[in-house]
């Protein structure tokens, strides 16, 4: 899966963002948070940190802090999308929603379609940004947490009670449903 601008380090602490595809509320339609859940576990499994995240209805934002790798960190990323677009296909097929998932279909550009591609699950590329401050990863991890509760999603009353975030256990200590690294200590493991 392409990315606008490769990641040109082999590890590092990064604020990452993937988009359903044409914005699809994909995530929220299969109830595909535990997917990113999963993801996270493998990410764990092989020494990386979770340090923020906000799982959206059709989008994530992760503050993730990768381990040195011999796989580079898009191969990585992209991994993890397609792991995940699996099940999301699989979940929308079971559901019987004929339209989406031919939308999907038909989002795959000839290219990607001789590779065998099905289904067009994402946006092709993600964005990503270096987190080189700990006042950069306080603004990204305030945005990521205020984002269900902006007027265009308004799926929380405050950061602290939207479930699929990590903000409860920055804004009181509690881990949430997904336990997170503070993000100070993640150069500790350097």
């Amino acid at each position: 899966m392409p990315v606008k601008k490769q990641i040109p380090f082999t590890w590092g602490h990064f604020f990452i963002t993937c988009t359903c595809y044409k914005w699809l509320q994909l995530i929220a339609i299969t109830n595909g948070y535990d997917l990113f859940y999963n993801w996270f576990n493998i990410l764990k499994a092989n020494g990386h940190f979770i340090t923020g995240y906000v799982i959206m209805p059709n989008h994530v934002h992760v503050t993730i802090a990768f381990r040195e790798s011999k796989k580079s960190l898009n191969t990585i990323i992209g991994d993890g999308k397609r792991f995940m677009s699996y099940e999301i296909v699989k979940r929308i097929t079971a559901s019987r929603l004929v339209a989406i998932l031919q939308q999907l279909k038909d989002g795959v550009n000839k290219t990607d379609r001789k590779r065998g591609n099905v289904h067009e699950v994402w946006e092709d590329s993600f964005d990503w940004k270096e987190c080189c401050s700990h006042d950069f990863v306080n603004q990204k991890l305030d945005y990521m947490h205020n984002n269900p509760c902006i007027e265009k999603w308004n799926l929380s009353v405050n950061p602290y009670s939207y479930l699929h975030s990590s903000a409860k256990f920055y804004i009181s200590g509690e881990q949430g449903i997904y336990p997170v690294t503070i993000f100070w200590s993640w150069g500790m493991w350097i």
